[in-house]
């Protein structure tokens, strides 16, 4: 792995949107695969000390890391700058919105997903356009938008530049 440093906290910004069960006892560092001891290795000197919840959370983040094509890690190591750059409201403001985002039924995610991969594809003025529109739209009118998003693709009219 070229980036060893920047796995770590990768892992530690996943923690907090993990959603493990707590385990019973503490993975002991010498439990752990050589795998896991190298993507880990920045948290050894404090693995034993960390609560089992938090050391699940690290080893799942491992394990998902290991499984990533390398697209994958990219935008997460992306993720990790854009959080790391975050300020302690933003974070909270994420996680709220994560959890109501997780709370959304199955169908409504879906076509938020939908909609989100169609919004990533998008030119970057469109884009920036799109962002301006709905900053300017009051809480309403966002949860309005919201409900007429189509079933899996957006607006036809969304579709030009």
């Amino acid at each position: 792995m070229k980036h060893p440093v920047l796995v770590f906290p990768i892992f530690c910004a996943a923690m907090t949107i993990s959603q493990l069960a707590t385990p019973a006892e503490t993975v002991h560092w010498d439990e752990l695969s050589r795998e896991e001891q190298r993507i880990l290795e920045p948290a050894r000197d404090d693995w034993e000390s960390l609560p089992p919840r938090r050391q699940a959370r690290l080893l799942a983040a491992a394990r998902r890391w290991e499984e990533m094509t390398p697209e994958q890690r990219a935008r997460a190591r992306k993720n990790l700058e854009r959080w790391s750059r975050m300020t302690p409201e933003q974070r909270k403001r994420f996680r709220r919105r994560l959890q109501e985002f997780r709370n959304l039924p199955p169908e409504q995610r879906h076509k938020l997903r939908k909609y989100r991969e169609w919004f990533r594809k998008l030119p970057p003025a469109r884009k920036r356009e799109l962002r301006r529109q709905w900053q300017h739209m009051t809480p309403e009118e966002r949860r309005r938008h919201i409900r007429r998003l189509p079933d899996i693709h957006p607006p036809a009219q969304e579709n030009r530049d």
